[in-house]
């Protein structure tokens, strides 16, 4: 699937989400998808932007590591939710998906500030603080990569390569 249609079913998801647990799968979800839609960048994107698109898989991937829904819940260590990005074949719109991803990106973290303010869990609040620290480097990372796509497309306008 697309990366700007799972985009839109995280977006989806993550407002329908009401519980905790819930939002904070959803954040989970949204990393998986942000290292999934940086790690086929950087493998099959243009050239210019295969370098910062390697940094968002990597923030991508941290971010997953830092949200630990199964742990919270006492039951193991690792999200019991498929992960979205497992559908992801492809990149047609890189400008599309990414402004879609910063979108979710801030969703997540807006989300996850609602979760840590409502939680008397001192567990759960610390997550949620990580968690919004690492929505916010991924969105970083993916302004980082609109840039160079945006010198990359001013370049190939006025005829440089």
């Amino acid at each position: 699937m697309d990366a700007v249609r799972l985009i839109a079913a995280g977006r989806h998801a993550l407002a329908q989400s009401g519980a905790a647990m819930d939002i904070v799968g959803e954040a989970w979800q949204a990393q998986a998808l942000t290292q999934g839609i940086g790690s086929w960048l950087a493998v099959t994107g243009p050239p210019e932007l295969r370098s910062e698109a390697r940094g968002l898989g990597e923030a991508g991937g941290r971010g997953c590591g830092v949200l630990d829904t199964a742990a919270l819940r006492g039951e193991g260590s690792a999200p019991d939710l498929p992960p979205r990005a497992a559908q992801l074949t492809g990149v047609a719109d890189v400008r599309q998906a990414l402004l879609g991803l910063q979108a979710l990106l801030g969703e997540v973290g807006i989300a996850l500030v609602g979760v840590a303010c409502a939680t008397d869990d001192e567990g759960l609040y610390w997550q949620c603080i990580e968690s919004i620290d690492a929505a916010d480097e991924s969105s970083d990372r993916v302004r980082g990569v609109l840039r160079r796509l945006t010198v990359r497309e001013r370049g190939s306008a006025s005829g440089v390569a």
